[in-house]
């Protein structure tokens, strides 16, 4: 039996959650795999999309529009459920060609585009003639509102505790999470901090109507990365991330191993850091060939505070058919203290 159809004849046994946010995307379950740099694959991506979920291709770990093309076409392949690509727009003197990504995008029949990084005001119309439902992530209030007036159709909110940028407002999802509720009309999606089905509980319980995981989806048997790397992940506490770049203004949460502990070191040094200083340590060539090779200190390596509930590689299927199970649970444990 294909994996496509192991994984739709396990999905017919599990009932479906229904919020806005599983109607706007056409998925079972409200869980989102976020957009991971270089992990963001068609194995990683077809395999959330097959247990119910929504995979997300990463836009730009492919190194040209073009080879993202090819990947969504190789998505395609492994799944015939809904799924995603995550376009990350950064600041840069020589920004990648976005506008040709998204070509791509449009041309490979996607439906479906996670943004994150800076607004993206400039291509909301283009998307939309399109018929593409636009998730963006942020992780401020005010930013999700500018995005709700800008058009999107669903905000990821991004609590402190994520993996990768976490802005600079220091705000925990416990608070984020229903001020973004309570200021935006469009549906919420909780990011940052949720490994598990108390985790999904909790979203919904603060208003949220879906969540988005990318360290938990680290850790599973499909992340197209060295076994070491998952390892790691499991090994880790709560307190083994590092805030890097805090002095540059620019927050990034990665695990803590020698790259993170030198760049932290670099920028507490008397004189302070210019970007240059630790370039060498943060190239992204670098931490991608830290995953593959399974070297745990050769480079950064993206990382929330939730790796300290994960405990175990799961396939997709198994953790999102757990998570399911667990979340139902622990509301109707909660019901019951609640007297509901």
């Amino acid at each position: 039996m294909s994996p496509i159809a192991i994984a739709r004849r396990a999905l017919s046994e599990t009932p479906a959650m229904k919020t806005r946010v599983t109607e706007l995307l056409g998925i079972r379950f409200p869980i989102l795999q976020g957009g991971m740099q270089w992990v963001g694959k068609a194995e990683l991506v077809a395999a959330v999309s097959n247990a119910g979920g929504l995979g997300m291709v990463t836009a730009l770990t492919q190194p040209t529009p073009e080879l993202l093309a090819r990947e969504i076409e190789r998505t395609r392949g492994l799944t015939d459920q809904p799924f995603g690509v995550n376009l990350t727009i950064l600041p840069s003197i020589k920004p990648p060609p976005y506008g040709e990504y998204l070509d791509a995008i449009i041309q490979g029949g996607i439906r479906i585009v996670e943004t994150a990084g800076n607004s993206p005001k400039d291509f909301i119309a283009r998307m939309k003639a399109h018929g593409i439902t636009i998730v963006h992530k942020c992780t401020t209030v005010r930013h999700a509102l500018s995005a709700e007036r800008n058009g999107v159709d669903i905000v990821s909110i991004d609590g402190f505790e994520c993996a990768g940028h976490p802005g600079e407002d220091d705000v925990s999802g416990l608070v984020l999470i229903p001020l973004a509720v309570r200021a935006l009309k469009i549906p919420v999606v909780a990011s940052g901090g949720i490994a598990d089905g108390r985790g999904l509980a909790a979203a919904f319980a603060l208003g949220a109507e879906g969540i988005n995981m990318g360290t938990r989806f680290f850790a599973t048997q499909e992340a197209p990365v060295h076994d070491n790397i998952k390892q790691a992940l499991v090994a880790a506490s709560e307190r083994d991330t590092r805030l890097m770049f805090r002095t540059l203004n620019n927050t990034t949460r990665a695990l803590r191993n020698a790259v993170s502990d030198e760049v932290v070191a670099t920028e507490r040094r008397s004189g302070g850091c210019t970007f240059e200083d630790i370039r060498h340590l943060v190239a992204g060539a670098r931490g991608r060939d830290a995953l593959l090779s399974g070297d745990t200190q050769g480079g950064v390596i993206a990382a929330g505070q939730v790796v300290g509930l994960i405990d175990d590689i799961p396939t997709c299927a198994e953790l999102i058919e757990r998570m399911v199970a667990e979340c139902r649970t622990q509301l109707r444990t909660t019901g019951r203290w609640a007297g509901i």
